[in-house]
């Protein structure tokens, strides 16, 4: 006896009227990177978007993933506080700023999103 299976495939389906680029969300992005450029590394005088240390804002779970220049930086406690009000500052609700453990480039320095 011979066994058949019959296997489907489905392709993701794609809503068509929704937008490709949502405007509003990445201005909302911009503004809060402009208001993270007031958060300098004192040790180092640039700012934290300009040293490439906001790796990711998401907006939907108000979370923002920072990175920070040393493992042990000792101004670390203070940077993270001024990015978590910073980014309130644009949105008007609690922000989540998450530490991640990916290690600093200086070679990113200076690029920007």
């Amino acid at each position: 006896m011979t066994e058949t299976t019959t296997e489907t495939t489905t392709s993701p389906t794609t809503d068509s009227t929704a937008p490709a680029f949502d405007a509003e969300r990445r201005a909302t992005e911009l503004a809060i990177l402009d208001a993270l450029r007031a958060v300098v590394d004192p040790e180092i005088g640039m700012n934290v978007v300009e040293l490439a240390l906001i790796k990711q804002i998401l907006l939907g779970e108000n979370e923002i993933k920072m990175i920070l220049t040393t493992p042990f930086c000792p101004y670390a406690g203070s940077m993270i506080q001024q990015v978590k009000e910073q980014a309130e500052s644009v949105v008007d609700h609690d922000v989540k700023v998450t530490l991640l453990a990916e290690r600093w480039d200086p070679r990113d320095a200076g690029l920007m999103w």
